[in-house]
């Protein structure tokens, strides 16, 4: 067995600018569009929400796009993370494929959720926002943002899904810590929020109906705006210097993946690490497959419908063309938080639609198996989000032990678990349900949907 396990960058080589997919890709995604005229819309209306910066990165069709020195700075605080060959892992399973993954859990939030929430707290502060507002679901997302909006002179309101407020009470901690004040959602500080709660007072949530709070708050008052943690173009470059990075260090090893896996929520950490392997597939005829993992609870890429949909509950986004199971859908309250939205980002929905990238839903017990054998291996507990991408490397090995070949296997560990220890306890107390969502479900949940006319 070779002795390879960690393969490092140095500072000097961690890139200097985020990779851009759209310039690359056959088919460009649909634009939004105005959900009273159904026309699409243009930069502008994107105003009362984001600082102009962010929108034209947003609308962008240039290859590469430079990172700001302030933001880099604080990237190399814990940048370039470090990829490592998961030997011990390959040995409990006896295979003969080897494993690698990219870390990203070593920074002040847990999770790789910094990279575009310290770009995102630069740009609206050199724009002269004085408050921001988001939502957060597991809390990496909040955490990510509390410590970048506090660095850079920002107030922060985050409205933390309440399933997860309720079972993750340690990210509420934390992002206080980083002085940001935590609002657990549905709640009564919003109009979305008080409607949701008058038709379910006990509603657990979701990160449509927070994102929807957010954005009421952040359109009533021109100096703040809204923040999101993925889905849209801007935030999925931000999070390019994961896979920009593991080229290099792939590069090092004498290795290159025949296959790249990361977790879905809304795309950023998979697209992150993805899509400058995907740019070597579409421009150097490289062959690498791309593979997301989802929660079968949540299924919007392998049982949703590519339409146009709203991006959050209440309907105050631009309707998107995505892979949706319907803006209205509360998914089960499974402990990765961060995977439970209804859609999917637009370039992730485009490129699954043209065949660029696959996609396979796993049960919740199954990934946290595998997360328990990586941890007893490998030393780090992982997030629950991160459970679902281990999942998947781990069907990819097996199945080349049973084919008779060996591939070269790479994923994103997007984050450690060490503030979600109550739902290994659940897990270990068997308390952790599987949930699969059906066919006639999402049915259901799609026959929601009413656009105005």
């Amino acid at each position: 067995m070779e002795k390879i396990r960690k393969i490092l960058l140095s500072d000097e080589e961690m890139p200097r600018q985020w990779y851009n997919i759209q310039a690359d890709m056959p088919n460009k995604p649909l634009p939004p569009l105005n959900p009273a005229t159904r026309e699409p819309i243009g930069p502008e209306a994107l105003a009362p929400v984001f600082p102009m910066e962010l929108i034209k990165q947003e609308v962008s069709q240039e290859r590469y796009i430079e990172i700001p020195d302030e933001v880099r700075d604080l990237y190399i605080t814990y940048r370039p993370s470090p990829i490592f060959r998961a030997v011990n892992l390959e040995k409990a399973l006896g295979t003969k494929s080897k494993i690698y993954y990219k870390y990203e859990g070593g920074n002040y939030s847990g999770s790789h959720k910094a990279n575009t929430a310290i770009a995102q707290a630069y740009y609206n502060k050199k724009e002269g926002v004085l408050r921001m507002t988001t939502e957060t679901g597991a809390g990496q997302w909040g955490s990510a943002m509390s410590f970048a909006c506090h660095h850079f002179g920002l107030e922060l309101l985050v409205f933390m899904v309440r399933v997860s407020y309720d079972s993750k009470p340690g990210r509420k901690i934390l992002m206080n810590a980083y002085n940001a004040k935590v609002v657990p959602s549905p709640s009564t500080m919003t109009a979305a929020g008080r409607q949701i709660l008058e038709m379910d007072p006990d509603s657990p949530g979701s990160l449509g109906i927070a994102i929807s709070e957010a954005m009421e708050i952040a359109v009533q008052d021109p100096y703040t705006k809204y923040s999101l943690g993925s889905v849209l173009n801007h935030v999925i470059l931000h999070q390019t210097i994961i896979g920009e990075e593991a080229l290099l260090q792939m590069e090092k090893s004498g290795d290159y993946p025949d296959v790249v896996i990361g977790c879905f929520g809304g795309g950023s950490n998979f697209s992150g690490i993805a899509f400058p392997f995907l740019r070597e597939n579409l421009v150097n005829g490289r062959k690498t497959r791309l593979l997301t993992v989802e929660p079968s609870s949540c299924p919007k890429l392998t049982k949703g419908k590519f339409m146009y949909d709203f991006g959050d509950s209440a309907g105050m986004t631009p309707l998107l063309p995505m892979y949706t199971l319907g803006h209205n859908f509360i998914p089960a309250g499974i402990h990765a938080g961060g995977l439970r939205y209804h859609g999917a980002g637009v370039l992730v929905s485009q490129l699954l639609k043209d065949g660029f990238i696959e996609a396979k839903a796993k049960m919740q017990r199954e990934c946290f198996e595998g997360g328990i054998l990586f941890a007893r291996n490998e030393g780090i507990l992982p997030a629950p989000e991160s459970t679902y991408a281990i999942a998947g490397a781990l069907d990819e090995a097996r199945k080349a032990d049973i084919e008779g070949v060996s591939r070269t296997i790479l994923f994103n560990l997007s984050g450690h678990g060490h503030l979600d220890i109550s739902a290994y306890e659940k897990y270990f107390e068997n308390n952790l349900p599987d949930h699969e969502l059906t066919e006639a479900e999402v049915e259901q949940a799609l026959s929601k949907i009413d656009f105005p006319d």
